[in-house]
């Protein structure tokens, strides 16, 4: 683990890895960081050539929901290139995290990592920052139901929107490096923009932006729930009681949970692990005994049953 990322966990993968092992699940590629950005940048081209080409209400609703995920896809680029572990060069963390990534979905990803780092110092506690993100579950399906229609008519998105455009009305009161951030998100999406005019496709921004103002939050919702939502113990120093994995199919892959982000638990156990080896980690802990008292829902539908209450 990265020293600035100490934690309060009483859980040591010393204890049950050997340095080899540990050596190997740590070991980062350039090859795999940018498999993982080529692949979300072709998912969405071809999701605008599908519907560009295709027009109607079901590639448009279908289109909505799969650049959604790969928005979220993208934020969770932003979060491996704050750890520093996407890539083997910090350069490279630092470009591909904002610049293939990041300043697509206005995500200022030096500002996210502080804030991030203070998640995994303080997660089993109160000080979590996380917590009003989970904090309440369980809760009634009814109140998640309101949640989920919130999402998908845009009214949360809607807020989201807000505050970037609030964020430029003050523009000339922010530090440089916020306005850096807003200049080259804003730039980032104006060449997006300007690439679907040159196929004589503009309108297309429109389902990238309604979906960064509803699927985008609902799957944002469902993976912030996932991870810590009604967990055993959400106060507890093990991060086997106070956070989860969901043991995700290849469709909730596409549609929820990209790049393998809902292994989470492992994230917690090492944040020093790259994304791509969290797999591999889940597989070799279970097959030592780590988890023989974890509790892995099988499916973000499981696991919404789990953390919601009939009424």
């Amino acid at each position: 683990m990265l020293p600035e990322e100490k934690t309060l966990q009483s859980v040591n993968l010393k204890d049950w890895l050997s340095e080899t092992e540990l050596s190997a699940i740590r070991s980062r590629t350039n090859y795999h960081g940018f498999l993982m950005i080529g692949f979300d940048w072709m998912i969405i081209a071809a999701v605008f050539v599908l519907v560009g080409s295709y027009p109607n209400p079901l590639t448009i609703i279908a289109g909505v929901f799969v650049l959604g995920a790969r928005q979220l896809g993208f934020g969770v680029l932003v979060h491996e290139c704050g750890h520093h572990i996407l890539f083997k060069n910090p350069a490279l963390n630092r470009f591909c995290g904002n610049w293939l990534a990041g300043y697509a979905i206005f995500s200022n990803m030096q500002a996210y990592a502080r804030g991030h780092l203070k998640h995994h110092q303080l997660a089993g506690t109160h000080q979590d920052p996380d917590l009003p993100n989970y904090q309440d579950y369980p809760i009634p399906r009814s109140r998640f139901r309101r949640k989920v229609l919130r999402d998908l008519t845009g009214q949360v998105g809607y807020r989201r929107i807000k505050s970037i455009v609030k964020a430029f009305a003050s523009f000339s009161r922010l530090d440089s490096s916020n306005r850096q951030y807003l200049l080259r998100s804003l730039g980032v999406n104006l060449l997006l923009l300007t690439i679907l005019m040159l196929f004589d496709a503009a309108w297309l921004y429109l389902l990238w932006l309604a979906a960064f103002m509803t699927t985008h939050m609902l799957v944002s919702r469902i993976r912030q729930i996932g991870e810590h939502g009604a967990v055993p113990d959400l106060y507890s120093p093990d991060p086997r009681k106070n956070t989860r994995t969901v043991l995700a199919s290849p469709l909730e892959r596409l549609l929820i949970a990209p790049h393998g982000v809902s292994y989470h638990l492992e994230h917690h156990l090492n944040a020093s692990v790259p994304i791509y080896r969290l797999e591999k980690l889940h597989k070799l802990l279970k097959k030592k005994g780590f988890y023989d008292n974890t509790h892995f829902p099988k499916g973000y539908g499981q696991m919404l049953k789990e953390v919601t209450l009939a009424g």
